[in-house]
C-alpha cells in the first residue's frame, strides 16, 4: 500500500487514518472475544488494557502492511 494521501472533498487524508480504522476495528473483535472467552475478568485496568490492546494491534497492523 503506497503511502499516498487521499483526497477526499479537497481535503487531504493521511494513509495512517485507515491503519488505525483497521487497529480500531480488530480491537474491538478481540476485546469481544475476550469477554466471551471469560478473560476480560481478570483485567484490572480495563481502560489501559483497552489502550494498550490497541496500540500493539496498531503497531501490527502498520508492520504487516508496511512489508506489502
Amino acid at each position: 500500500m503506497a503511502l499516498r494521501e487521499w483526497a477526499l472533498g479537497g481535503v487531504l487524508l493521511s494513509p495512517f487514518l485507515l491503519y488505525v480504522l483497521l487497529a480500531l476495528l480488530c480491537t474491538g473483535l478481540l476485546r469481544l472475544g475476550l469477554q466471551r472467552v471469560g478473560v476480560a475478568r481478570w483485567i484490572w485496568h480495563e481502560a489501559l488494557f483497552d489502550t494498550a490492546l490497541f496500540v500493539c494491534v496498531l503497531a501490527a497492523v502498520v508492520a504487516v502492511t508496511s512489508r506489502w
